[in-house]
């Protein structure tokens, strides 16, 4: 990688009485170049010098390629053990549909020192906003005014800030089992009081609301009313904007594996089935010997596991002798949500071809600059730049339908649904394509109808994914059924919850009924280096990152100065030996 400045992104005030939980956090994370022990390892866990470590890497994710990276700088010898025929993990593209869409992420979260934003930058990659405009459909699926629609999903953004507020200020008191859900309750009740016996316009106006509150599961994985309340705050985000990679990530994933390809031994096909490790009193010099299925074992000092927590909660018997209590019991509480992903292309991106005749583009509000927490952006964001950097004149990058009631036969529990509007990307990475985002039943689901096929490909399955959107995508502008440039050309669905080695879903989430879900990504992130096992992943992320590309790349890099320190090697926090770009703030409208 070129030569860059890496500036931590560190959020700590100069008192450290005055740190909020994040700061304190990301202030002590193992990759800040000023920690001073790793993560919590206490007492320091000491290999004995004098011999290079050979250090398993499982998993070439993001976490698991960051992790090799370091370990390589350090002169430690690394092997990667991959389950898959590739790199990258949940981090991967596609052209099936004749143009290249991500399976995985499309946003970088957060602009403030965010090393995934740098690499974007150095490769050149185009990144964009969104200029907040948002159409949104009613349970019967006729459009919603703009204006309305706008003050709605401004309303909606507004008790999500408050909620943000709340659970950072009042966590220790709040009851486990309260949900977002009815944090948004009791606000519609203040936001819309009614005087009058039976109001119906009132009761609309709340259900409304509530409808598009339920928009959130896209941004965590699971519905609205699985979402803790009490550890909300864990869903904030690294401060500055929520970026979507227009050009996908695969130069910046290019750029990650190229010294791990160069330095380290990937052997894909690998699946582990287990790790077997000494015991404590062993832990001067631990052997650990990693079990493959359907090959010969295989022995190294240290192994960090980078598989997703979906699979670590299907797996822990993996792990011998048995995992401790706690870290069982921190894997079972974090959540693991279920996010996919239908990209559907068209002949023609028939809905920009001109805008309704009630479109008013003054209708839609300017997001504002403001200290309010930086949260997930999967549909409409929040926190952008007033600029427009998507066409103004195109339909809504977002197009949410309430409750559809209207499409009984093929959504009968009347799940929301969500899409974005990719004919709106910059020019050259614009394409006549809808991305729908499926979360939590919606995703199960279509992903358990989906099994019968051999492949989301299979004309079949096709079929059965274009029988299941058709309500919502003609419900768009200038929708034909008989106009042949109106119907789908080509679908591809990401279908994670079927993959077993993403977890069966797609990252952590903080669900009602959790007690301890800051003190449990603790435990996960410490691992157990006692028994040379270490744990990485966006699971094991600094709170700020969590369920991120970024909270993957960190959490290996913690990890791998963690074993550093272990042994006795200079730990470079650094990208290939040259120090990482931090950046600072960027102009988010920048087409990087």
């Amino acid at each position: 990688m070129e030569h860059r400045t890496y500036i931590p992104n560190n959020r700590c005030t100069s008192d450290p009485d005055t740190m909020t939980r994040m700061e304190r956090d990301l202030s002590s994370s193992s990759h800040q170049e000023s920690y001073l022990e790793p993560n919590g390892d206490g007492p320091m866990i000491r290999r004995t010098p004098g011999r290079v470590p050979h250090v398993c890497v499982v998993g070439a994710g993001i976490a698991g390629l960051r992790c090799a990276d370091i370990l390589l700088q350090n002169g430690v010898k690394v092997t990667i053990l991959e389950g898959r025929d590739r790199v990258g993990g949940r981090l991967c593209q596609s052209s099936a549909l004749g143009h290249a869409v991500d399976l995985g992420p499309n946003w970088i979260h957060g602009t403030h020192s965010n090393p995934i934003l740098d690499l974007a930058r150095e490769t050149n990659t185009t990144t964009m906003t969104w200029d907040g405009r948002q159409s949104v459909f009613d349970h019967l699926g006729n459009a919603m005014p703009p204006k309305e629609a706008a003050e709605n999903s401004d309303l909606v953004w507004t008790i999500i800030e408050q909620a943000m507020k709340h659970s950072n200020e009042n966590s220790a008191s709040i009851p486990s089992e309260q949900s977002l859900l009815h944090y948004f309750e009791e606000k519609v009740k203040t936001c819309f009081p009614s005087f009058i016996e039976g109001d119906e316009h009132v009761a609309r106006k709340r259900e409304t609301i509530l409808y598009m509150a339920s928009m959130w599961g896209a941004f965590v994985g699971s519905e609205i009313q699985k979402q803790s309340l009490k550890f909300f705050w864990l869903e904030e985000c690294i401060d500055g904007e929520n970026l979507f990679v227009a050009e996908t990530y695969r130069k910046v994933l290019d750029k990650i594996v190229e010294p791990v390809q160069k330095g380290a031994d990937i052997m894909f096909g690998r699946k582990v089935v287990s790790l077997v490790s000494p015991e404590a009193d062993d832990s001067q010099d631990p052997r650990v010997v990693v079990k493959l299925d359907g090959r010969e074992d295989m022995i190294f000092d240290e192994v960090v596991m980078t598989a997703p927590l979906g699979w670590l909660k299907r797996n822990k018997e993996a792990f011998l002798p048995e995992l401790p209590n706690r870290l069982k019991q921190a894997i079972d509480d974090i959540g693991y949500g279920h996010l996919d992903k239908v990209y559907i292309t068209f002949p023609a991106a028939f809905w920009n071809e001109s805008l309704p005749s009630n479109h008013d583009a003054s209708a839609f509000p300017h997001p504002q600059h403001d200290p309010a927490p930086n949260v997930p952006a999967t549909t409409a964001p929040i926190h952008q730049s007033s600029s427009v950097v998507s066409k103004p004149t195109h339909h809504p990058g977002f197009t949410h339908w309430n409750s559809p009631h209207y499409a009984a036969s093929t959504n009968p529990h009347k799940w929301n649904q969500e899409c974005v509007n990719l004919a709106a990307l910059p020019d050259d990475t614009a394409h006549p394509t809808l991305l729908f985002y499926t979360f939590g039943q919606t995703s199960i689901h279509l992903a358990s109808l989906l099994k019968e096929f051999p492949t989301p490909e299979h004309p079949d399955a096709k079929a059965l994914l274009i029988e299941f959107f058709e309500p919502y995508f003609s419900r768009l502008p200038n929708y034909d059924p008989k106009n042949a440039d109106h119907q789908p050309k080509a679908l591809l669905a990401t279908v994670w919850a079927n993959d077993e080695l993403a977890g069966y879903g797609s990252y952590a989430n903080f669900q009602v009924g959790l007690e301890r879900g800051d003190q449990d990504v603790e435990v996960m992130r410490r691992g157990l280096p006692e028994r040379g096992v270490w744990l990485a992943g966006e699971h094991t992320a600094p709170f700020v990152a969590l369920g991120t590309v970024t909270g993957a790349w960190w959490a290996g890099e913690g990890v791998a100065k963690r074993i550093c320190k272990a042994w006795g090697l200079k730990s470079e926090g650094s990208a290939n030996g040259n120090p990482v770009s931090g950046g600072g703030d960027v102009d988010a409208n920048t087409q990087d």
